[in-house]
């Protein structure tokens, strides 16, 4: 009895392990992968290939296919999160450092509980929830300002991050969370596993459609993507995906959706640790303050006592 404890005990740390410094790193394998293959294509053959392999692993453990009309409810999400999320995300990359993208990709939260209070009204606004959700915003002002001062400290050093990479992060949070609000009232299959094997390969087809019309294939020779790109490309798939997503998937049938989201603040660190050390991104006090603030906002948020229980969302992964 007590080596099976310390068995599942390892396990479950090796799981914490996995959704905190292998997701928390995906961001950095995606600057590294973006420097050099387009990045809707990088995105369509990590989404495309994860897919394809976790749905045929499903099929051959017995489980049952979806059906139509929930192939349909999985293409919904399948484009909110891997062409409008991921997409973008993969597309900031080539203008936002690593760390600064899972920093504001951590609003995720924030915005998950304006959708549950606008389009699910299972949250009400409270004087604690509008205070943390502003500390997010003023995360991301920090991050974004060009002269905006921070009591006591001036104005905040560094240069500000990209705009146009900045909106697209904000739009990929807002995505992934009215998506996760879609999927507790869209028809979807009843494992997890079904269903986040189908959004990713219906997701790795449209974005396979997007690079194809936004010419990416035109000029794109796999010959010339260094060794680096093509093992950015195969963490992605195998470590940020499929083990990614087992490790979650895991431990939700073994400890609080509480705990396990704890993920969401120390992603960002891990990402902001690993930029900064492998990719010599910029470390300063913008970088620090802006982050602290999103992360105080995502702790607050993600520890409150809601109106009700929130489901579990469809899919889960990490940059």
């Amino acid at each position: 009895m007590e080596s099976s404890h310390h068995a599942a005990r390892w396990k479950i740390l090796l799981a914490f392990g996995i959704i905190y410094f292998v997701w928390g790193s995906t961001f950095y394998a995606i600057r590294v992968g973006v420097s050099e293959v387009p990045p809707l294509l990088l995105a369509a053959m990590r989404f495309l290939a994860a897919g394809l392999l976790l749905f045929v692993w499903v099929i051959a453990r017995g489980e049952r296919a979806p059906t139509g009309r929930q192939w349909m409810s999985a293409s919904v999400l399948a484009f909110l999160i891997f062409v409008c999320d991921y997409g973008l995300l993969f597309w900031a990359q080539q203008r936002v450092p690593s760390g600064i993208a899972a920093v504001i990709l951590a609003t995720i939260p924030a915005f998950m509980a304006l959708s549950e209070i606008i389009l699910l009204r299972t949250q009400r606004l409270t004087i604690k929830l509008a205070a943390a959700l502003l500390a997010g915003i003023a995360g991301v002002a920090v991050l974004m300002s060009h002269s905006l001062p921070l009591a006591g400290l001036g104005n905040p050093g560094g240069a500000p991050i990209d705009t146009a990479g900045a909106t697209a992060l904000i739009v990929a949070a807002i995505s992934w969370s009215v998506a996760s609000a879609l999927a507790r009232k869209l028809t979807l299959p009843e494992s997890k596993v079904m269903s986040s094997a189908a959004q990713m390969l219906l997701g790795g087809v449209m974005l396979s459609l997007a690079a194809t019309a936004h010419g990416e294939l035109r000029g794109f020779h796999p010959l010339h993507v260094s060794h680096a790109a093509w093992i950015a490309l195969l963490y992605l798939i195998f470590a940020g995906s499929i083990a990614g997503f087992t490790a979650y998937v895991w431990l939700l049938h073994r400890e609080s959706p509480t705990r396990v989201g704890t993920y969401a603040y120390v992603n960002p660190v891990v990402a902001v640790i690993i930029g900064y050390w492998l990719g010599g991104e910029p470390l300063g006090s913008r970088t620090i303050v802006g982050g602290l603030f999103i992360v105080a906002s995502v702790v607050a948020i993600t520890s409150m006592q809601v109106k009700k229980p929130a489901p579990v969302p469809a899919f889960e992964d990490a940059d």
